[in-house]
Order: C-alpha cells, then structure tokens, then sequence
C-alpha cells in the first residue's frame, strides 16, 4: 500500500490521493503496474452545525397540513404552492415505493397447516439525503406523513420525529376543534414545537 498526494501549483484546485500502487511481475524484464486514485471529498463551505431546517406534515390524501420554518439560514424559501406541489409529489413517490420491494418468499409457520404468511408491506420511501439536507419520513397509521428537513449531519433524527409525533398527538389530535386531515392552527402546539426544536439547534 502506498499513498501520496499529488496537487497542482493552484491553493484552490482539489489534491489527489494515490491509496493502492500493484506492480504485478510478468516475466524477467516485463512488469505490469496498476494503480487506484481517490479524490479527497471537499470540505463544507459553510459551519457543518446539527440543525433541524423545517417541518412538514402530509393528510392521508397527499394534502398539505402543516409547515413550518425553524432555521431562516437553511433551505431556500420556496412559496406555498411549491410546498403543495412538493407534497403531493412525495405522496405519490411515497406510494410507488412502496410497492417497489422485493418479493421475498415466505414460508409456512410452524402449525399453520401450509397456510402461508402475507409478508409485511414496505413503509416505503423513508430517507432522502443530499450534500446540503436531509430529509426523513414518518409515516403514521393513519396515514398522515411527517416529512421533517435537518442537516445532512444532524443525529438522532428517529428520537427527534418521533418526539415531534408525541407532540402532534398531544396537542393536535387531543383538540377538540382541531378537524381532521384539516390544516392544523394549534397555538399550544406550535410553541411546544418550536420550544422542542429550539432546544436542539441551540445545543
């Protein structure tokens, strides 16, 4: 194994890496030689700090219920009828993913007379990441999808939405007058939300 670093006169311009140098030896004088370059992955340009962008919430129909903005320096702005564009595209993704899993073959349970299992559905798509965010999916029961949008580097974001379930069901669905699969304008809910997330993006 071998490595060395090879650059340009430019500060700017990425290095190169040589990670694996293999002279294979073919006869008395002839000699083969492979190598394997890597680039160095660039650095972020801008403070790798864990935050929690943005939340969305999804009905059951591919409807837009919820969305709300906790970091005014993370994702771009986009305006509401991109919001509702965006999600009912990821129903729709959601829902073809979800039929896209493999067949497995299952076999009989011990007992049951040859009578075979259904398998368990896929939750479909669950995580899309990038270089600048993250997004992860929550799909309840219900239906109702929690799309929630954090750093790239964010960890823990299974505890964070599951949390930010707990709190929907707490104040939202415990609401007397909040409707279902309505737009949700639950005051008490927002300040526990922003309060929970403030906690996160201040640590």
């Amino acid at each position: 194994m071998v490595e060395q670093k090879f650059g340009t006169s430019g500060a700017s311009k990425p290095q190169y890496r040589l990670v694996d140098l293999k002279v294979h030896q073919l006869g008395t004088i002839r000699a083969r030689v492979s190598w394997n370059w890597t680039r160095p992955k660039q650095a972020c340009k801008l403070p790798c700090i864990m935050t929690v962008f943005a939340l969305i919430v999804i009905n059951k129909a591919g409807g837009l219920v919820y969305n709300k903005t906790f970091h005014e320096n993370g994702l771009k702005k986009i305006s509401t009828n991109d919001l509702l564009v965006l999600a009912g595209t990821f129903h729709g993704v959601h829902a073809i993913t979800a039929r896209l899993n493999p067949i497995k073959p299952v076999a009989p349970a011990p007992g049951a007379n040859g009578v075979i299992n259904r398998a368990e559905p896929s939750s479909g798509l669950e995580v899309l990441e990038t270089e600048n965010f993250r997004m992860q999916c929550f799909n309840t029961m219900t239906g109702t999808k929690f799309l929630l949008f954090t750093d790239s580097t964010q960890v823990n974001v299974d505890v964070t939405i599951r949390r930010i379930y707990d709190l929907y069901s707490d104040f939202v669905m415990k609401n007397p007058f909040y409707s279902l699969e309505m737009p949700i304008r639950c005051d008490l809910f927002d300040r526990k939300l922003l309060s929970y997330i403030r906690e996160i993006n201040n640590r």
